[in-house]
This record gives structure tokens, C-alpha cells and sequence, in this order.
């Protein structure tokens, strides 16, 4: 066996003022309760919540705070993300790998913003993996990221036993997501631990899973902290054997003998998806129905939407279209 033992914890989070003592409340607490806790993992944007308007340098005070909190518990702690203002000015979803020493080790930037929703945030191009001595192989993406198979697929290519995800979904697709996350598990035999948040946070529902697909935890609606100990043997003897002796799915996408000419973007492949529209935010649909013209121009000008039954005025500014929110509004993370 080779046991390690990993604690998620599922709190509430306000918008408008630092989630950061609570947080660190919690720890306290989580490892008070269940000292063999050995690493910790909050949820997305957890810190200060869903506004960039509470951006940081990537190295700030709260991080020395929660480096020093991962020192005096000898612990890996992963205390979500939070937006980060980088030098060039623009904005991230970056969380931080802290190890029990309370060194960063490192920093990832969400790769898929939920965008449209998500406006205002860039996103990043590096990928997150990191090695526990004696334990194994971990990786980390961010909320929206795991709706991307090709994410994890990236990071169990290079070894990856753990995904640890922590999300803001505070949407009714959350329900989708916890399918998803099973499916993650099973398609890359890996265990999966998928963190949300509550309030501004999210809706909860939390879930651990393992390589075989198994929900070992499903969180509710209120506060959670759930220390599990998993066994990253099992990662090692499914993907030698197969999912309970089933389907060996790493070595079959490794013997393959197709390449995947869509993720070449000068071979035309994907050229269907070049005519699904802008991303935007849709606007009302009077008629109930989806439109077909949602990403037609208006006046002549691309991603502005015209609701049913109103005509168009070239010219006409899109924030006093009905529907079309502009600024303002704190991004919908997902």
C-alpha cells in the first residue's frame, strides 16, 4: 500500500470581505480533529472570493500566511486560488502548492476560464504537476479545466495519480460536473478530489473519487471537511490491469494508431466550430426556441445580439440591447 491521507474542506465564502481567517480557522480545526491529515485542499477562489476587483501579486501577505499555517501543521495545503495580477497588468485564477516545509513549490493559472462568464480573466498556458517524496504524483487544474478532457489527459500522461480540482460552481450545472468527475476517474484512472465552495463559493456538493470510478465522499450542502486516506497502489494496479480487471485505458490511447488531426489548427478539421458564433453571453429569446442567429452581427459589428422582435438600428450601442450586461458584474466562475 502506499497510503496518503487528504482532507477537503467545503466552507462558506463571502464575496465582499477576506474568506482568509476562516479559512485558516478551519485548518486549525480540521487538524485538531483529524491529525493525520497530511494534505488539504480549499476550494476555488476561496481567499476572497469571486471579484477581481480583491486581485494580488502572485506573492502577498495572505500566502505567507497560509505558508506559515502549512509549516506549523506539517502539511501539503492548497488553499484554493485566487485572482492574481500579474506584471504585465493582466488577471489569473492562480492557486499555490505549498508543502509541509512552507516552501511554494508551485503555481498554476487556470487554463479555461469560465468564459463568457468569466470576463476579464486570462488564462494560462502551464500545467501543474508536482511529486509528494515517497507518496507519488499529483496534479492540479481549476474548475471549468476538468470540462476539457485534454487537461487531464496532459497531466496523467506525465504520471499523475491524484487530480486535485478544486471549483467554484455556484450553477445548475453542478449536477453535470459530479458526472463528469466520475468520468475523469475512470477515464484516466486516477482519483479525483473536487472541491466546491458554498454561498458565493458555490452550492457544495463535493465529491472524492476513486480510479474505478467509486464516489468515496459526497459532500451536501453545508460546511464539510473530509480527511480520506487514499491508496495510490490501486492508482498503479488499475492502470496495469485495467479498471477492475476491465478496461486499460492509458495503454490503449498510448499503443493508438490514429493521430487527432482537430488539435492541428491549420489542418480545417474544426471547421464546423468556426461557425458556432462568438463566445457571448446569450441574450433573451422571446420566442423560447435556441436562436440560430445568435452570433450574427448587429449593425455590422461581431458578438452583439439582437432579441426577437426588436428591430435593428445600426449603430445601436449593445448595453442598451435587453439582456446585454456590460461591466460591472462579477464574474460566473465555474
Amino acid at each position: 500500500m502506499t497510503p496518503f491521507a487528504i482532507a477537503g474542506v467545503q466552507m462558506y465564502v463571502n464575496a465582499l470581505q477576506p474568506n482568509v481567517d476562516g479559512m485558516i480557522h478551519r485548518l486549525d480545526l480540521l487538524m485538531a480533529r483529524f491529525p493525520w491529515t497530511q494534505m488539504v485542499l480549499f476550494s476555488e477562489l476561496a481567499p476572497y472570493g469571486p471579484l477581481t476587483k480583491f486581485s494580488l501579486p502572485l506573492r502577498n501577505e495572505t500566502v505567507d500566511r497560509f505558508c506559515e499555517a502549512a509549516l506549523r501543521h506539517n502539511v501539503w495545503l492548497i488553499p484554493g486560488s485566487m485572482f492574481e495580477t500579474a506584471e504585465d497588468g493582466r488577471i489569473y485564477n492562480t492557486a499555490t502548492v505549498i508543502n509541509p516545509q512552507g516552501e511554494i513549490v508551485q503555481s498554476y493559472r487556470k487554463m479555461f476560464p469560465f468564459r463568457p462568464y468569466e470576463a476579464g480573466v486570462d488564462a494560462g498556458t502551464g500545467f501543474c504537476v508536482f511529486d509528494v517524496p515517497d507518496v507519488g504524483r499529483f496534479g492540479l487544474s481549476i474548475c471549468y479545466d476538468m470540462w476539457f478532457p485534454e487537461t487531464t489527459r496532459q497531466l496523467t500522461s506525465q504520471g499523475v495519480e491524484v487530480l486535485l480540482h478544486p471549483v467554484l460552481t455556484g450553477t445548475t450545472d453542478r449536477e453535470a460536473e459530479l458526472s463528469i468527475a466520475r468520468a475523469t476517474a475512470a477515464q484516466f484512472q486516477c482519483y479525483v478530489f473536487d472541491v466546491n465552495g458554498l454561498g458565493a463559493g458555490g452550492v457544495g456538493k463535493s465529491c472524492v473519487v476513486d480510479p474505478t470510478a467509486t464516489v468515496l465522499h459526497q459532500s451536501a450542502g453545508q460546511e464539510d471537511m473530509f480527511p480520506i486516506e487514499v491508496d495510490l497502489s490501486h492508482v498503479r494496479r488499475q492502470r496495469e490491469r485495467g479498471m477492475k480487471g476491465l478496461g486499460q485505458v492509458l495503454k490503449s490511447f498510448r499503443d493508438r494508431e490514429v493521430d487527432f488531426s482537430v488539435y492541428d489548427r491549420s489542418s480545417g478539421t474544426d471547421a464546423y466550430l468556426h461557425g458556432l458564433g462568438p463566445l457571448a453571453i446569450p441574450g433573451q429569446d422571446t420566442t423560447g426556441a435556441a436562436r440560430a442567429d445568435l452570433g450574427r452581427d448587429l449593425g455590422g459589428r461581431p458578438g452583439t445580439h439582437q432579441p426577437t422582435g426588436r428591430p435593428a438600428n445600426a449603430g445601436e450601442d449593445a448595453s442598451a440591447i435587453p439582456g446585454i450586461k456590460v461591466g460591472g458584474t462579477p464574474p460566473l466562475t465555474n
